[in-house]
């Protein structure tokens, strides 16, 4: 029996295996693939054409990491202001993190670069954030690309050379604070193996926010509340997906964020339709899967939900058991690291 304890999700990571650079190539990154029927083979990531088959659906989540970290002063005092935006709740007004915070009134402005991105600090969170609304001129995101910085997870002590390696080739909509770190394995020239070989690909949107990266701190994980994120799925993408099961094909979330937006939108049958809106669903073992068939995703962090998720599809002891044999095997952990197939 599954347990719900948050204790019972750790497991022990030398630094060492904490991934602090991508691969060379995308798809040269290495693959666990484990067969919830019994067994687990060893491969690299481009070896993933050769377990998908005709007819079975890929899901992609195609949002885009924005450069969500800004420095700045407060024009008060001109002291300096590490701002992060999570998620957008308005027009111009976003939820962020601001450090140092504690001092951070409500009213006050928090000036970027030459001045040309201003914000108003608006409210406090519940998380001890603040909800800012931002003045400038010109197109945000224009705006944010000049004078923001890609937010790299605290694990990762290097900056990053390349910027684009910390975003999938085929993201898209702009929201995300964070990757949906499965699917940077991903090139073009392999998607457009696995189209060739009669697998379809299709997308959905989540807008990954920092919360769901962070370590459950209850003791039983059912009191755990997650941060909700903006999704989308398309009526286009529910239909395909819709049909391609009617005819026996199988559905393969490429990162837990693409299985949260199917789980938040299947109905009990396991049928879609197009929908959108904040998800905050929490998937942890028991709760029973409705559409998705198998998983690719990453070697998350321990007591974390998405390891949790991961023990919901697979079983916690497998899950563990298979963490303790790529420790052995010195596979590389966390955003930049190494993949997981499992079906």
């Amino acid at each position: 029996m599954d347990t719900l304890r948050t204790k019972d999700y750790f497991y022990e990571l030398p630094e060492r295996l904490i991934a602090q650079h991508p691969a060379q190539r995308r798809d040269a990154s290495r693959l666990m693939v484990i067969h919830r029927k019994g067994g687990m083979e060893h491969r690299v990531f481009s070896d993933i054409v050769e377990y998908l088959h005709p007819g079975d659906v890929l899901v992609v989540n195609e949002t885009a990491v924005i450069p969500a970290r800004l420095h700045g002063v407060r024009e008060t005092t001109g002291a300096h202001v590490e701002l992060l935006l999570l998620k957008q709740t308005g027009k111009d007004q976003w939820e962020t993190l601001v450090r140092p915070g504690r001092r951070v009134r409500e009213g006050e402005w928090l000036r970027f670069g030459d001045g040309q991105l201003r914000c108003k600090v608006l409210s406090r969170t519940d998380a001890g954030g603040r909800v800012v609304e931002f003045a400038y001129e010109g197109e945000f995101y224009a705006v944010l690309d000049a004078l923001g910085e890609m937010p790299l997870p605290p694990y990762i002590h290097e900056k990053a050379e390349d910027p684009s390696r910390y975003q999938t080739v085929y993201a898209k909509e702009k929201g995300s604070a964070a990757a949906p770190t499965a699917g940077l394995h991903f090139t073009p020239e392999l998607l457009e193996r696995i189209q060739e070989k009669g697998v379809i690909l299709e997308k959905v949107l989540l807008h990954v926010g920092l919360g769901t990266f962070r370590p459950v701190s209850e003791d039983d994980l059912t009191q755990h509340v997650m941060h909700a994120e903006y999704y989308e799925i398309s009526a286009q993408t529910a239909e395909r997906i819709n049909q391609a099961r009617q005819m026996g094909g199988r559905v393969i979330a490429v990162g837990t964020t693409s299985v949260r937006v199917l789980e938040t939108v299947a109905q009990e049958d396991g049928t879609l339709c197009a929908q959108s809106g904040w998800t905050d669903i929490f998937i942890y073992p028991g709760i029973r899967f409705k559409l998705v068939d198998a998983l690719i995703t990453n070697f998350h962090l321990p007591e974390s939900t998405l390891l949790m998720l991961v023990s919901a599809f697979a079983g916690r002891e497998r899950v563990l058991q298979a963490y303790q044999t790529a420790v052995e095997k010195e596979y590389r952990f966390f955003s930049f690291g190494d993949a997981m197939y499992i079906d």
